[in-house]
């Protein structure tokens, strides 16, 4: 929506700017007949009424152009986290290669999604790093102190996050 009034914006500048010179050079242009414009005249009106209008108008234009895409790109960032989060509940376990493949990602950026995903109190479950998997995990299944993976007693790393001495595995909790 930013872009397409900036363009809009940008269009009306240029178009103002156009009608003011196009009249204000007839008008110096027809000296003699009917009203008469001087260049200087010409010139000061091509300035302030056709320039300055210009500049404002291009001005605010570009910066909503530009902000419009960058929030594009954050929408789009957002709707990649909801779509890793929508796989990982639907399936119970993702791998990292098939997210990364569907939502046309890096493995690195796939990370990156998930741990903001914890960051932000939204993933609860674990991830096998050595398996490279995703896993959905509710709440009252967590509750105990055994691995889900391996069996083993987990031990507590950092807020909202329990990770298993023996096999490596990361457990997510929500936050709340």
């Amino acid at each position: 929506m930013g872009r397409t009034i900036g363009i809009v914006l940008i269009v009306a500048g240029v178009l103002i700017c156009g009608v003011v010179t196009l009249f204000m050079g007839v008008g110096a242009l027809m000296a003699g007949e009917g009203p008469n414009v001087s260049r200087a005249g010409a010139v000061l009106g091509i300035a302030l009424l056709g320039v300055v209008p210009f500049l404002i108008l291009g001005g605010v234009g570009v910066f909503l152009f530009i902000k419009g895409g960058q929030e594009a790109a954050e929408m789009a960032d957002v709707r990649k986290k909801e779509r890793l989060m929508g796989m990982i509940q639907a399936a119970g376990k993702v791998s990292l290669a098939s997210a990364a493949i569907e939502l046309k990602m890096t493995r690195d950026q796939v990370k990156t999604a998930i741990l903001d995903l914890v960051n932000q109190g939204l993933f609860s479950g674990y991830i096998n790093w050595q398996e490279q998997m995703f896993y959905s995990k509710d709440l009252s299944q967590m509750q105990t102190t055994k691995c889900p993976n391996c069996g083993g007693q987990r031990e507590a790393v950092g807020k909202g996050l329990v990770k298993c001495p023996y096999c490596g595995v990361e457990l997510f909790l929500p936050q709340g």
